[in-house]
């Protein structure tokens, strides 16, 4: 969205309204940063906002009028404007028991969460409202709370975990005694919901520097509440495959994927299972037999707990059950549509597959050397095989259960499964046998057999 849309907003509320565009999106303006919304503030009440905007033609809505927040549509986009407010005691580590309108801006910024989100700037022109150092913060790149922190942190449990989350997606550092209170407010952060704690570790994840926000939630005693089954891959060491430890390899991953849900939310689980499963043999080799299972049921568990969407926790099971899985130039044209049917399966497209892979291979830390013309050798064959269209499951046999229950004149039953997973074995060794006469020839001999 444009300026014009907000000053159009400004004309219509008047010059005593003091509009003023506030959060993060002064933040983003500062850096230069691409952002999605604009909140606003006002001196004005809820509802004398709502009745000049209705008088401009503008569409309003009521979302949150008790905490002096409308909603006004600009260009067709829900722009939220707030009455300048001030906040009285927090009880439960989530919300005030009350909110006071009226107050001046300064008052308002005071009672937000870090300086780099406590700015305001004036719709229309105007110097920049800065009274807790914000854009020094900026330049500093310095994560910093308004006021004292332990306060900060008492007043809202989710603060803490979004002064990680904003570490990941700024590439900044928590300043000291900022990340001190931390740990002296983990009761607080304990009564966050966890719909809210998964969408802040989701963005988190997505950030420029996840292993940066990961690395502070494992020191503040965040991950413990929230990421409890990461806690054991610090640390546990690997074996001459590998030169880090299984929590610098996973955060190596996370930072080579494609900064995307379940790719990172893969990358950050794919080897939970490790640390359960580690064993040294005779020879003091490190082996971890089963770990993708484990970290599979860890991370259906974990993510479950997070309340997160049941596509993601496909996504991200898909991507961990297949990530041991390493063709090579050896497999023959069947072995590899036989692979590329079990993709097909868990509904996992190749090139997403190839890029977590990749990924890692790179986060073992050793020299690729030729593997990385290998891997992308190999994914040329297997781009090949796929694009051929080969069949790779029942459904794609040319003669379906109808047909070849009619063939056989029976009805359905055990045998029919058992003679389809026969057909589709022989049309995957051989895909031109494939068609309506050898399936229906194949299939005769395939029951005279039994």
């Amino acid at each position: 969205m444009t300026w014009g849309p907000l000053l159009r907003l400004k004309e219509a509320l008047g010059p005593e309204a003091e509009l003023v565009i506030v959060g993060g999106a002064v933040r983003d303006e500062l850096l230069g940063r691409t952002h999605a919304d604009w909140d606003l503030a006002t001196r004005l009440l809820p509802r004398t906002v709502m009745d000049r905007a209705r008088a401009a033609g503008l569409k309003v809505i009521p979302t949150g009028i008790q905490h002096g927040t409308v909603t006004v549509l600009l260009e067709d986009r829900p722009v939220e404007v707030t009455t300048f407010r001030s906040e009285g005691d927090y009880l439960d580590g989530r919300r005030p028991i009350s909110v006071s309108l009226g107050v001046d801006l300064a008052v308002d910024l005071s009672r937000r969460d870090f300086t780099i989100n406590a700015m305001a700037l004036p719709v229309g022109g105007g110097d920049l409202v800065d009274p807790f150092g914000g854009r020094v913060d900026l330049a500093a790149q310095t994560i910093r709370a308004v006021g004292d922190p332990l306060q900060r942190f008492a007043e809202d449990g989710l603060r803490p975990l979004r002064a990680c989350r904003f570490a990941a997606q700024l590439g900044f550092d928590v300043e000291p005694a900022t990340l001190a209170a931390i740990p002296l407010r983990l009761e607080v952060a304990r009564k966050v919901a966890v719909e809210r704690v998964f969408t802040e570790l989701d963005k988190l994840l997505r950030g420029k520097e996840p292993q940066r926000g990961l690395a502070l939630l494992a020191e503040s005693g965040l991950m413990d509440l929230w990421l409890p089954e990461l806690r054991p891959m610090i640390g546990c060491g690997q074996n001459r495959h590998h030169r880090h430890d299984v929590w610098v390899h996973t955060l190596e991953v996370i930072r080579e994927v494609p900064a995307e849900s379940s790719l990172r939310w893969a990358a950050l689980l794919h080897d939970a299972g490790k640390p359960g499963t580690r064993t040294t043999g005779p020879d003091e080799v490190v082996h971890f037999y089963g770990h993708e299972p484990r970290s599979l049921e860890l991370a259906d568990g974990l993510l479950e707990r997070l309340k997160a969407s049941h596509v993601l926790r496909k996504d991200v099971a898909a991507l961990i059950r297949h990530h041991g899985t390493h063709p090579t130039g050896a497999w023959s044209d069947a072995a590899c549509r036989r692979f590329l049917g079990r993709l097909a399966e868990d509904s996992l497209p190749l090139d997403r597959w190839a890029a977590f892979r990749l990924a890692d291979q790179r986060g073992k830390g050793l020299d690729l050397g030729n593997r990385l013309d290998e891997h992308q050798g190999l994914m040329s064959r297997l781009a090949a095989l796929a694009e051929a269209a080969p069949p790779l499951a029942v459904r794609d046999l040319a003669l379906d259960g109808s047909a070849l229950m009619r063939l056989a004149g029976r009805d359905g039953g055990p045998w029919l499964g058992a003679l389809q997973r026969q057909l589709l074995e022989a049309v995957i060794e051989d895909p031109g046998l494939n068609t309506v006469e050898a399936i229906a020839e194949l299939a005769r001999k395939l029951m005279a057999a039994d």
